[in-house]
């Protein structure tokens, strides 16, 4: 048998604040991820040998983009 304990903080205040606040940072992320969607597009287009001055595989793109947001 195993037991999980949470420590969960229920806001009974203001639900409209909370939902605002969720909704503000999911939208700056989805914003966030889009701007780089350019920055895919144009390693995609670049050549194997223009990538490998880069230091980056073809199927190393997306990581490279997001380097500093997953991989750090």
């Amino acid at each position: 048998m195993s037991s999980n304990t949470t420590n969960i903080t229920l806001s009974h205040g203001n639900g409209s604040a909370n939902f605002t606040a969720w909704f503000s940072r999911a939208f700056e992320a989805y914003v966030t991820k889009r701007s780089r969607t350019g920055q895919i597009q144009a390693l995609e287009a670049l050549s194997d040998a223009d990538l490998a001055k880069l230091g980056v595989r073809r199927d190393q793109i997306v990581q490279y983009v997001f380097r500093d947001v997953y991989w750090s």
